[in-house]
């Protein structure tokens, strides 16, 4: 249920496309956690961190049904010819829903410019590490967020930006005592050790479940 202050917040933030409202709908009829959704004020934020940096070379993983890589898709600048000019390389492991993925990228007019990469992130990332990127997003098993971040800083030059979604897990990550589940002690050793990396400076957010943003140095 909407909270009252999730709700000024939407209200007070620039409204979602006729795009991803059908994505939105689609994702809550067609899939058993819709609470995965980035939602519109995250997905607003997604948008405009791609246009404040500049970004043109998008990663992300974990795509869900499509939302939040359609967010990171509008951040790009348009060409006379409705173009995007950008690229995002997005990973996802659960096949069954490429179908909605795809039609709600056309649906948004962003199809051309995201490449769906499905199969398990960790593997994908390894036939992508040649590759550089501007920007990552990760909101993927949470039990792989240190392999993930191993994996692509390296992919990131300097001035280059990773924001982690769900990095407050619920309030568990400071529990105390904290739980002993995978999940949870996945993101808190995550957030460790990003606080700890010398080759970076980030900042977490409490924005919805928390993203950490985090910028190459």
């Amino acid at each position: 249920m909407e909270t009252a202050p999730d709700r000024y917040l939407r209200e007070h933030s620039s409204p979602q496309s006729e795009a991803l409202e059908w994505i939105e709908k689609q994702t809550h009829l067609r899939t058993n956690y819709p609470r995965m959704l980035s939602g519109s004020v995250q997905g607003k934020f997604l948008t405009l961190l791609v246009k404040m940096t500049g970004a043109r070379s998008v990663l992300e993983i974990g795509s869900f049904t499509g939302y939040s890589a359609t967010c990171l898709a509008y951040g790009f600048p348009q060409k006379e010819d409705g173009e995007r000019e950008g690229h995002i390389d997005a990973l996802e492991l659960n096949d069954e829903l490429q179908a909605l993925m795809t039609e709600g990228w056309k649906r948004a007019g962003v199809l051309d410019c995201i490449s769906l990469h499905i199969g398990d992130a960790r593997e994908s990332l390894k036939s992508l590490r040649d590759r550089r990127y501007d920007l990552v997003f990760i909101d993927a098993d949470k039990r792989e967020y240190c392999e993930y971040y191993d994996a692509v800083i390296g992919m990131v030059d300097s001035g280059g930006v990773i924001v982690a979604d769900d990095v407050l897990w619920d309030g568990k990550v400071y529990q105390e005592p904290m739980p002993h589940d995978r999940q949870t002690r996945g993101i808190a050793s995550f957030n460790d050790m990003v606080a700890s990396d010398p080759r970076v400076e980030n900042v977490i957010l409490p924005l919805r479940d928390g993203l950490n943003i985090i910028r190459k140095l």
